[in-house]
């Protein structure tokens, strides 16, 4: 009797479960079957984290370009490569003796060490921004410097300088967006332009502020007054060039109107806004601005040893970097997740070397070898990653020594990050921690789901090149997570 019994009970609970998963698979068949899908790609990966089996699918190993869903990659990677208390490094020397005038008869080199919150807006307010500068003049002073003969020189090199990732589009090169990493970062390698507008439409705008200032860089500005609302702005211009063109049109009757755009030359900008710090904290420099780039100097490795370090400044931890990075999906903190990962791996902290750690460390852990990377934010449309892919560096970070602080870096379901609208106030509400990904024609979301009956799964999304907006493709999934969060 107890026998048929128990086997009565576990075909109730099998029954139950196949019918859930039945669900799922209908729901899922109801999103792809949806007219304005026709014609798009979709993949769709869920699995339960406790069997590591299979709930439901659709294309699972179809790969695609992701967008911004790329970050789990990057900062997966510098997580169980560097640790959560890793903290990137910006070094100050000299290269010369401070005489008993306290003249530094030399140069003061900034070294950076990847550090993206110098500046950053995500770490300062915005009327704080420099405070590392007053830190680092404090230690000059105490080092007895008065007056520098040489230069303020800049050195980013441990980052190599290629700009930005190959794959970016020029559309995006020019964009706060699309500011590449860099050895040394500042303001989040960000410009920003005001522009004020005609009362008229279709006539030209006027540029009336730049901040920071940005020696030698000019803003050909073709940007129109328009009766269209919001920013309808691009700025075009590649790394290290000092042409910037801004296009579109913004609305009329604004005073100063912002428009942000990526900066040019982040380690020279550092060299000239620090020299600028120090001679208004009374610290004479004799030298012109210069960077190790323009310099010529290839490499920072071997170059030290007969320079006297005299100040180490530490960023905030990388798990501090990684949430900001995954809530606020900042795509200049993920390229430097792997250009971090690239250097202190192999003195090499160029994206391309980055991206090689990155496929042979997943390579070792799931099945990734169909993975196509070309940079760490999801940027590049070159990107190709399934969402099974996605489901297996999900399921192997859940079992990691890292798990809690991998999860933790995600963004909620109703509450937070770029999760914050999504089935806020219905039954995924709180039960998904996940990243977001979002361009043109592209929507897709990969993360953990806690459900109501206590199970844990992981999913992942991707459609490429959907009819209508985006705004209805995300309602269409909302659908679907709410059916895997009440089962």
């Amino acid at each position: 009797m107890k026998i048929l019994s128990l086997f009565l009970l576990t075909l109730f609970f099998g029954a139950n479960l196949l019918f859930a998963q039945n669900n799922i698979q209908t729901a899922l068949a109801t999103f792809v079957n949806d007219p304005t899908l026709k014609h798009a790609s979709v993949s769709f990966h869920l699995i339960d984290l406790e069997t590591n089996k299979t709930v439901a699918s659709n294309n699972s190993q179809l790969i695609l370009p992701t967008a911004s869903t790329a970050k789990l990659f990057s900062t997966a990677t510098a997580i169980e490569v560097l640790g959560p208390n890793f903290r990137p490094e910006t070094r100050l020397y000299i290269d010369g003796a401070i005489d008993s005038n306290g003249v530094l008869n030399g140069n003061l080199w900034v070294r950076g060490g990847g550090d993206p919150a110098l500046g950053s807006k995500y770490f300062n307010s915005e009327d704080n921004l420099t405070s590392f500068f007053s830190t680092w003049v404090k230690k000059i002073k105490d080092a007895g410097i008065k007056t520098i003969s040489g230069s303020v020189i800049a050195d980013a090199s441990e980052f190599g300088y290629n700009g930005a990732p190959g794959g970016w589009n020029w559309d995006d090169l020019g964009n706060y967006y699309g500011a590449g990493p860099s050895g040394l970062t500042i303001y989040d390698n960000m410009v920003r332009l005001k522009f004020k507008t005609s009362a008229t439409a279709n006539q030209p705008t006027t540029l009336v502020s730049m901040q920071p200032t940005v020696p030698g860089l000019v803003i050909h500005n073709y940007v129109l007054s328009s009766k269209k609302r919001g920013d309808n702005s691009y700025i075009y211009g590649a790394p290290y060039s000092m042409d910037r063109f801004a296009t579109g049109t913004l609305p009329i009757n604004q005073s100063e109107f912002l428009v942000k755009g990526s900066l040019p030359d982040p380690e020279m900008q550092v060299a000239y806004e620090f020299t600028q710090f120090l001679q208004a904290n009374s610290i004479g420099i004799k030298g012109e601005v210069k960077s190790a780039r323009r310099m010529e100097i290839s490499s920072s490795e071997g170059d030290y040893s007969a320079r006297q370090l005299i100040y180490t400044h530490k960023g905030p931890k990388l798990i501090d970097i990684i949430k900001i990075t995954n809530h606020k999906s900042v795509n200049l903190f993920a390229e430097h997740m792997v250009s971090l990962v690239a250097y202190h791996k192999t003195g090499d902290g160029s994206t391309e070397k980055g991206l090689e750690i990155m496929e042979a460390l997943w390579a070792t852990r799931i099945n990734a070898a169909e993975i196509h990377l070309n940079d760490g934010s999801g940027l590049s449309r070159s990107n190709a990653i399934s969402a099974k892919n996605f489901t297996s560096l999900l399921a192997y970070m859940n079992k990691s020594k890292n798990k809690d602080a991998f999860f933790n870096s995600l963004p909620i379901s109703g509450e937070s990050g770029t999760l914050k609208y999504v089935c806020r106030n219905q039954s995924g509400h709180g039960k998904i921690h996940a990243k977001s990904g979002t361009m043109t024609r592209i929507k897709s979301y990969a993360g953990y789901i806690h459900s109501t009956s206590g199970k844990k799964y992981a999913f992942a999304i991707v459609v490429n090149n959907q009819e209508g907006s985006t705004r209805n493709v995300k309602k269409k999934m909302e659908v679907l997570f709410n059916k895997i969060a009440t089962f």
